[in-house]
């Protein structure tokens, strides 16, 4: 299957799934291992050297609190 260019797809989660996945991509990241994740059909191969940024947004009405893995693909 080919990889899809520029897109962004936002799946929820129920609380248990959402500890399940967070608790593997804990061991990973600890592990210092690769995480692979499905969303929306699609599988994610995110590498063990991602970068790891934490980011929270503060609005009048709400606000948000993200957790974002960041890599270069490797083309090839």
């Amino acid at each position: 299957m080919p990889v899809r260019k520029d897109y962004e797809v936002k799946r929820a989660y129920s609380p248990r799934a959402t500890a399940q996945k967070l608790r593997r991509l804990a061991d990973a990241i600890e592990k210092r291992r690769p995480f692979r994740i499905q969303v929306a059909g699609e599988c994610v191969h995110v590498p063990a050297d991602a970068a790891m940024i934490v980011e929270h947004e503060r609005k009048p009405d709400s606000e948000e609190l993200e957790f974002e893995l960041k890599w270069k693909r490797v083309n090839g």
